[in-house]
């Protein structure tokens, strides 16, 4: 069995909650800039309580974070956690760029190679 580290159980998380479309546009909206859940429930049409839950995730997956301002808490993105989320999947797209690149240079050379035989079969 191979046990899961606190970074596993911190990117499953992450990746649960970005699962939801609703919660990867409040993610975006984010993005702009804080925002409070009277702001956050505006475009969707669904409950104010429902954004609450939403928000709640992504809360506890560590992707925003809430602030107190007066009798507001605005909600507001975590970048770190973006960050190791960004980190995790360069991994695998810079590994798999790579196998790419590999295989350009293979059909690349296959292809210099049936170049001049075709010439040959041409005359």
């Amino acid at each position: 069995m191979n046990p899961t580290t606190d970074a596993d159980n911190r990117l499953d998380r992450a990746f649960m909650a970005l699962a939801d479309p609703v919660r990867r546009a409040i993610v975006a909206r984010l993005s702009r800039g804080p925002a409070t859940v009277n702001e956050l429930a505006e475009p969707f049409a669904i409950s104010k309580q429902a954004v609450s839950k939403h928000i709640q995730v992504l809360e506890l997956a560590g992707l925003i974070g809430r602030s107190k301002d007066a009798q507001r808490r605005p909600a507001h993105l975590v970048p770190e956690a973006l960050e190791q989320l960004t980190a995790w999947i360069d991994t695998y797209r810079l590994t798999t760029e790579s196998s790419f690149r590999r295989l350009d240079a293979v059909l690349a050379g296959m292809t210099e190679v049936t170049t001049p035989q075709k010439r040959k079969e041409e005359k």
